[in-house]
């Protein structure tokens, strides 16, 4: 009798296996070579390009000429449309038919005039099924759309994924056909490739390992891949070995569809619409015929697209979000950078998308979602709380290039304390692919062995989008409860962190922010976008205040409520995690800085309506102050012809009062000396200025502290040659540092452009290269505590960093920067590797640099890079990357920044406020000639900021006003207000107002009680 040899030879058998299977080798006689059976050709196949996405309607209506299949088309970013006119044989009756389609583009499948597959090959779908099973009675004859996208999964980069795409490329189809799908044979695949991957992952240490390779082995021995009778058996086979349970310890997996769209990055927004088309449609075909499968999906933008573009389509969304299985996720309008957003920008980003939500679909998101932004701001938890988020999904921090990060489950608190539940899935990406890999990492990676035994895995192509396939859901399938894998059930954000939470007694708490170790150059990269953010929040910020002010001086005045959304909804979905950063291609880079223009314009006409309302349309000259304390300013104005002139002017916290020149204490005075430095002094200050720019003294003259250290100069720009090693517009690393280049070459050396009094000012120019020059104006204004750097750059330069320095006479461990509604401290020093990861940081308005009773801030209207190395304070200014946007920052930029020395701490000398009052100016008004100053609202405490005073949303009668503590303490606090308020309550972000809260009114104002960096929300009622 015949007895098989044992075989001994782990790689041959593995081998084996995988050739069996392979779709490159042996094909003529293995088992992927029987996927398909019978093929023919379409009946035909017509063709129309256009240079615009169009809907499916003007589409069809083009005429359409032959195509044959391998014909090229383009250039990148048409479209093309084809007709396809499809007959299936009567031969095929019971047989899976499917159109088999492979292309290099993005491709929907259009039938009957509803969009129902998206094609991607790069997403592993290159087949839509006409039908499950031919009957008699379903039509042979079939026509359909297909639209077809001329770029790929991840744009059109040339030469590589980020580089700038090219604009010629061609595309064309390679596959258009009929075929026979054979299901029975998809199934044996998967089980073999399962089996291969449980040989591979577990490796020669793991008896189980051996016992799929022995089981997988004995698959090939009895299949005969053109014997369908054998499959049966062979199947028998993987089940029984996949069937073997775990014990009751094993990590639980929670796997959830996913489909991480970046609302634009390496193409521009108008193709993310279609992209969620594409993917969203092909995740409903996957409902329909899997009920237990769940899918996750953020970004209220994303689903407002869809919509608007896809009706038909939405609705199918809103029935199976009834149904609990497609999710939405996160609460915010897109998926947002995590770090330049303003504290208000970020309220808003959840406001918008927690309302979208509850008003399409009636739910309420627990859990922030923000798998991939670059570091996660410290006041994240607090304002999560806010609107009732409890818990906190990312993966980000796996990519930290220095330390790696000690936790996946742990309890997150943030500045002011509060704390959120937070899950990094330990697989370290939001993009699986269902494969035993994925598993087997997710358990290996988890660094809360013992403290946490359930994890998330998060399925489906993503960044460009795609989703999850057929094909991962029955690989999932087979392994629910395999021994020696985790157990994988099918779950929801809610379920997962309910399990974790219910199990948490162990977890560890991280404190403070959650930086990311790698692409800090995006605090810096497309300097414009930066500007464009900073200023479009301040005026939509001043027309909220100016707006609820008119509202209640003119009966006749509409508060813009639709303008101002729509306006907030393009700050935000600028504010996008690979577009506020910079790191995105110039077709995106356009369409962001046109949005700013758009915002710019309209909140510039709805400021004047709203001022005019405000000061009864009077003829003369008045100034508007939307922030909560009173300011002493020098301003511009005009005189009665017209020409610029200046006044010093007082006006009232969150009010007006007509320009009423008053004399300073010490008026400017500039001194040019013999060598051609210039004096600067205004009795707060006194300065020296340099033939070249920089500051040879900066003098606080009360406290007889010289500012700038010794032998040294300030105001110093500095270069750096700036080559990552991969994200170009992403990156900056630690050894640019080593590089550094002083601009020392002067065009123009200073000179007088304001002789004093209400303002002193000098020029300079100085030459950068032959391609780039700094043009700067120095300002020194009366009764003003810093001195401001006015500056133009002409920039063409290539893989270059741009900075300015200040070393100054301060010694301290740590320096101190703004954050949202806030601040937090970094150190000065490299002690420690996660000390020397913050070799470049970022920050809002300002960063302080203190010892006891003294030290210097650094103020700024756009920029939001720093570095504090020792007593050296510097400012980021601008980058030159060439990927994936080739003109990067090209062009001629304007920014001010502002150097303020003081006495005692920042808080006591405020250095907050400053930072507020350089980016918020004065608004000229008219007003009544004489016209008393009006104050609206008050705080008594300097410590706490009024940020935002807003009509509250679906209440005309109300307004919200939010304000915060921002100096890190303890604090009671008086509101008061002109206003005819009848009765104020508290309320939370989402405004919902807190019945067990009021707050109540006095004739001496409200009375409220602050805890370090609290954010509070009022609803007053008129």
């Amino acid at each position: 009798m015949y007895h098989q040899p044992v075989l001994k030879n782990r790689r041959t058998l593995l081998e084996r296996a995988e050739k069996f299977v392979s779709d490159i080798y042996f094909t003529d006689c293995n088992l992927r070579g029987r996927l398909y059976g019978d093929s023919r050709p379409l009946e035909s196949v017509t063709s129309f390009l256009s240079p615009k996405r169009i809907t499916f309607r003007e589409a069809s209506q083009q005429n359409f000429a032959p195509y044959r299949v391998g014909d090229t088309f383009g250039p990148t970013w048409w479209t093309c449309w084809f007709k396809l006119t499809l007959n299936i044989p009567e031969s095929w009756r019971g047989r899976e038919v499917h159109l088999l389609w492979e292309s290099d583009g993005e491709a929907m499948v259009w039938r009957d005039g509803q969009p129902v597959q998206g094609l991607t090959k790069e997403g592993e779908k290159t087949s839509y099924i006409l039908s499950a099973c031919l009957k008699d009675e379903e039509p042979h004859s079939v026509s359909l759309y297909v639209e077809m996208a001329c770029n790929g999964l991840f744009g059109a980069g040339q030469g590589s994924m980020i580089a700038a795409p090219d604009p010629n490329r061609k595309f064309s189809v390679q596959r258009a056909e009929l075929v026979i799908f054979n299901r029975d044979v998809r199934e044996l695949l998967t089980d073999f490739e399962m089996l291969i991957d449980i040989v591979k992952e577990l490796g020669e240490g793991k008896q189980r390992g051996y016992q799929a390779l022995f089981t997988v082995n004995e698959m090939v021995n009895l299949c005969e891949p053109s014997d369908p009778s054998t499959f049966p058996r062979i199947h028998s086979l993987a089940h029984n070995f996949f069937s073997q349970r775990n014990g009751d310890s094993q990590h639980i997996v929670h796997a959830m569809g996913h489909c991480h769209i970046d609302s634009a990055w390496l193409w521009p927004y108008e193709e993310t619409i279609r992209k969620c088309g594409r993917s969203w449609v092909t995740v409903i075909r996957l409902m329909e015929t899997n009920p237990d499968f769940v899918f996750t999906c953020s970004q209220a933008q994303q689903f407002q697209w869809v919509k608007s573009w896809y009706p038909g389509l939405f609705s199918q969304i809103q029935h199976f979000v009834k149904k609990g299985q497609f999710i939405p996720v996160g609460g915010t309008w897109v998926e947002m950078d995590g770090n330049l957003p303003s504290g208000e920008s970020m309220v808003r980003q959840f406001l918008e998308g927690q309302r979208f939500f509850n008003q399409e679909f009636g739910i309420h998101c627990k859990e922030f979602w923000l798998p991939d932004t670059f570091g996660y701001s410290a006041q994240l938890p607090q304002i999560m709380q806010g609107f009732g988020i409890t818990n906190f999904l990312t993966q980000k921090l796996s990519w930290n290039l220095v330390n790696t990060f000690p936790h996946n489950t742990f309890f997150w608190e943030g500045l002011d304390g509060s704390k959120v539940l937070t899950h990094f899935p330990p697989g370290n990406s939001y993009e699986m692919k269902g494969k035993i890999q994925d598993l087997v990492k997710t358990v290996e990676n988890n660094k809360d062995k013992g403290r946490a035994n359930h994890s998330a895995v998060l399925f489906g192509f993503g960044d460009g989008g795609g989703g999850p396939t057929q094909l991962m859901l029955d690989r999932l399938s087979r392994v629910r409860d395999t021994d020696g894998l985790p157990k994988v059930q099918t779950s929801s954000p809610n379920k997962l962190f309910s399990q974790l939470r219910s199990d948490s007694a162990l977890l560890c708490t991280w404190s403070g922010e959650l930086f990311l170790e790698l692409h800090n150059g995006t605090y810096t990269t497309e300097a414009k976008i930066k500007r464009g953010n900073r200023q479009c929040e301040t005026l939509l910020h001043d027309v909220e205040v100016a707006s609820c002010l008119a509202l209640c001086r003119d009966p006749t005045f509409k508060y813009p409520v639709e303008k101002l959304q729509k306006l907030w909804r393009l700050l935000l979905l600028n504010q996008f995690h690979d577009v506020i950063p910079g790191s995105c291609i110039e077709m995106v880079v356009e369409d962001a800085l046109r949005y700013y223009e758009d915002i710019r314009s309209d909140c510039t006409a709805l400021l004047r309506d709203a001022c005019g309302a405000l000061a009864s349309k009077g003829k003369g000259a008045g100034v508007f102050n939307s922030l909560s304390w009173e300011r002493h300013e020098v301003i511009q104005t005009q005189d009665g012809a017209g020409e610029p002139d200046l006044a010093l002017v007082r006006v009232p916290s969150v009010g007006l009062a007509p320009v009423t020149n008053t004399e300073p204490v010490s008026p400017v005075s500039v001194t040019v000396q013999a060598n051609g430095a210039v004096t600067m002094e205004n009795g707060i200050l006194q300065t020296v200025v340099n033939k070249d720019g920089t500051l040879a003294s900066l003098y606080l003259i009360n406290a007889n502290r010289e500012a700038i250290s010794d032998s040294c100069h300030g105001n110093q720009f500095v270069m750096f040659d700036d080559v990552p090693l991969y994200w170009d517009a992403w990156d900056v690393m630690d050894y640019h540092l080593q590089t550094r280049k002083p601009v020392l070459e002067v065009v123009q050396p200073v000179h007088v452009t304001s002789s004093g009094g209400l303002r002193g000012s000098l020029s300079f120019s100085l030459r950068i290269s032959d391609k780039s020059t700094i043009t700067q104006t120095i300002v020194m204004d009366a009764m003003c505590p810093y001195i401001k750097f006015s500056t133009e750059v002409k920039w063409a330069e290539s893989h270059k960093f741009l900075k300015v320095e200040f070393p100054v006479r301060v010694h301290s461990p740590n320096a101190t920067y703004e954050i949202q509604f806030g601040h937090l401290q970094r150190p000065t020093h490299r002690n420690t590797s996660w000390d020397w990861a913050r070799f470049e940081v970022w920050g809002h308005k300002w960063a302080d640099l203190s010892e006891h009773n003294f030290g210097v801030a650094l103020l700024n209207d756009c920029k939001y890079g720093y570095s504090v190395h020792k007593n050296t304070m510097t400012l980021s200014l601008l980058r030159a990357p060439k990927a994936p946007d080739s003109n990067a920052d090209m062009g001629t930029h304007h920014f001010t920044y502002a150097i303020m020395p003081h006495t005692g701490s920042f808080q006591g000398a405020s250095v907050i406020q400053s930072a507020y009052n350089l980016n918020f100016p004065l608004r000229l008004i008219r007003c009544i000639p004489n016209s008393a100053p009006w104050s609206a609202f008050s705080v008594s405490a300097e410590a706490v900021i009024l940020e935002t005073v807003k009509q509250a949303e679906d209440r005309k009668e109300a307004f919200i006003v939010r304000l915060y503590e921002s100096h890190g303490s303890s604090v009671t606090a008086t509101f008061r207000t002109t206003l005819p308020v009848r009765e104020a309550w508290h309320c939370d972000l989402m405004e919902r107002q807190d019945s067990t809260q009021p707050a109540p009114m006095t004739s001496g104002g409200i009375t409220l009680n602050f805890s370090p960096f609290q954010i509070m929300s009022l609803l007053l009622i008129l």
